[in-house]
């Protein structure tokens, strides 16, 4: 008996000193900041920046429009749980009534938390002074404005966590220096593209951005994404620019139907160069374009072969 008793007094006083430094043990734990991002390039650069400190949650799966999503319920979820949101803003998430106007007022999120990484950008429009005049969402194909969405993401997760903010100062400082450096690539290799070469036409109008900073002349087949694309009228405007400015090569993007560029091709005489490019999104983990940097890297790469070709 008295064993017995001893060694309940030994197994009491164990569980208490387990419980003793389990709690030392959490209290110690940093806890990392739940964000909520909503498609592939923004949730690539926050994860960058924020590192170990951050747990990312993406909504916009590659290969799905973000202009058009419908949230999951496991969305809902971890939105409702979240430190803070992380959007791109200029109707990339529909705004102003699109999905994700719906989807933060269904979980009533604080707007607070929300943060457009554009905020900095001067947009450009599809169709500028016309009635249907529309921001062009795709300003991150420019490498300038990643730096802008990057400093935007650096304060963010520093004005969150300010416990961690040497760490988000640093590793945000990095990371822009390696846009800057990738900009400074994209500028010197435009610069010595002539200008008869200097042409990039492409299946959406998605590269305004880059071409109005680097002076490329720009066509396409449609404006944005709709159920059209690919029309006889969009095939023969496409055809008549190709014909009229004589590019090297067509370029197509990775997520769109070949078939209408193909037409183009086609009707031109002008082969499509056989790598895509990225717009709306980063690659898979087996791409060459699987984070934000080489998505860049990657889509400069394609550009310039294809423009000395």
């Amino acid at each position: 008996m008295d064993l017995i008793k001893k060694l309940s007094g030994i197994l009491v006083a164990l569980l208490i000193l387990t419980g003793c430094s389990s709690e030392t043990a959490d209290e110690g734990i940093d806890e990392p900041l739940k964000i909520t991002s909503t498609f592939s390039i923004m949730t690539d650069m926050v994860e960058a920046i924020g590192g170990e400190h951050v747990e990312v949650y993406n909504l916009v799966p590659l290969g799905t429009d973000p202009h058009e999503y419908d949230p999951k319920p496991e969305d809902i979820q971890f939105l409702t749980d979240s430190d803070a949101l992380f959007y791109n803003g200029f109707n990339l998430e529909g705004e102003n009534g699109g999905w994700l106007d719906k989807f933060v007022s269904s979980v009533n999120y604080d707007k607070d938390k929300m943060f457009r990484a554009t905020d900095d950008v001067k947009p450009m429009y599809l169709a500028e002074g016309t009635a249907d005049e529309e921001i062009n969402p795709h300003s991150f194909i420019d490498p300038n404005v990643g730096i802008k969405m990057a400093e935007v993401v650096k304060s963010a997760l520093i004005e969150l966590d300010e416990e961690n903010s040497e760490y988000y100062k640093e590793r945000g400082e990095d990371y822009i220096n390696e846009l800057k450096e990738i900009e400074n690539d994209y500028r010197q290799t435009f610069e010595d593209i002539p200008d008869d070469r200097r042409i990039l036409i492409a299946s959406e109008f998605a590269f305004q951005y880059l071409t109005e900073q680097y002076n490329i002349q720009e066509g396409y087949i449609w404006a944005i994404d709709t159920e059209e694309n690919g029309s006889p009228q969009q095939i023969k405007d496409a055809t008549d620019f190709v014909k009229k400015h004589q590019p090297p090569v067509l370029f197509v993007e990775s997520n769109v139907d070949r078939r209408p560029m193909e037409a183009v091709s086609k009707e031109s005489g002008v082969p499509i160069y056989d790598k895509p490019l990225y717009s709306d999104e980063i690659g898979n983990q087996d791409s060459e374009a699987s984070t934000y940097l080489d998505y860049l890297r990657y889509n400069l790469n394609v550009l310039s072969d294809g423009m000395n070709q």
